[in-house]
């Protein structure tokens, strides 16, 4: 498993009864996690004095109880820094998980000693797209969502990447793609995080069971001719990090050779030093 255990400002505390303690900067949540099935006893005081628990209905989706927590605030994960908010469906604008793949990415932009365009599918608050570019590429960034696109501006700027070379595009993510391939715009490096079901800016619909394997297809056309990374992360529950191999394995190393490897992630739990699963990612590099 591939473990975000570089966090100062966020750790999951404690686990137990479908929920986890989290501990964000300065504040404490409770948030339903499905991977939760134990019923541990809670030692943790944080269970006691959480400063917002997310209730889950049994009816589908759920409610935020507020305590003693500000509308907005704000975490670093070295020099990146992303403002959080409780908002529907659970979240707070920030997948910690993912800090593992901003790591292993970054690595390879910084490594190759050349100019390196990134494309980022699907990139929601901007946590890949500002950890490239802090990295020293140029990146483009593109969600149906205008409303989380304007919040990445706000992360990046925060990082002191207001200036950087970082295009923001509001658009459906395959007809994107399409459109660079005609173009000729072509990418070092591609990241796609593509929800379970979703629609774009113009009510398209999304299946990931119907629509991934025709986006990594499509995706692989447009990258370069000396390409350094292809990175897919997948929450959708069925997809075993073996999919995410299986799809890369067709569509990138007939034209580019390279390694196909996939994973699940997870985030470390202080208090019992187990680990919390949290999805798969599949990674693609050149040798």
């Amino acid at each position: 498993m591939w473990l975000a255990d570089q966090w100062k400002d966020y750790e999951v505390l404690d686990t137990s009864r479908g929920e986890k303690l989290e501990r964000w900067g300065e504040y404490r949540l409770i948030r339903p996690d499905p991977q939760v099935i134990w019923d541990t006893p809670r030692k943790d005081p944080g269970w006691k004095h959480a400063n917002a628990h997310y209730h889950r209905s049994r009816k589908g989706g759920g409610e935020w109880e507020f305590f003693d927590l500000p509308e907005q605030w704000q975490i670093h994960y070295g020099t990146l820094a992303f403002h959080l908010k409780p908002f529907s469906f659970k979240h707070t604008g920030l997948f910690p998980e993912q800090a593992v793949n901003w790591d292993w990415f970054s690595s390879r932009i910084r490594e190759s000693g050349r100019p390196v365009k990134v494309l980022n599918l699907f990139a929601y608050t901007g946590g890949a797209t500002i950890a490239a570019a802090a990295a020293g590429a140029s990146v483009t960034h593109v969600d149906a969502s205008k409303g989380m696109t304007t919040w990445a501006r706000e992360n990046a700027k925060s990082s002191g990447l207001g200036d950087a070379p970082i295009r923001w595009i509001v658009d459906d993510c395959m007809k994107f793609v399409e459109r660079e391939g005609r173009r000729g715009n072509y990418y070092d490096g591609i990241i796609m995080d593509p929800p379970s079901y979703g629609r774009g800016p113009k009510g398209e619909i999304w299946k990931i069971e119907d629509e991934i394997h025709p986006l990594v297809k499509a995706c692989a056309g447009i990258l370069s001719e000396d390409p350094l990374f292809f990175l897919i992360n997948s929450y959708t529950t069925g997809f075993a990090p073996a999919v995410l191999s299986y799809l890369l394995g067709v569509e990138v190393v007939p034209k580019f050779g390279g390694t196909v490897c996939a994973d699940e992630v997870g985030l470390p739990v202080t208090d019992t030093g187990l680990v919390l699963p949290c999805g798969s990612s599949g990674r693609w590099e050149k040798n």
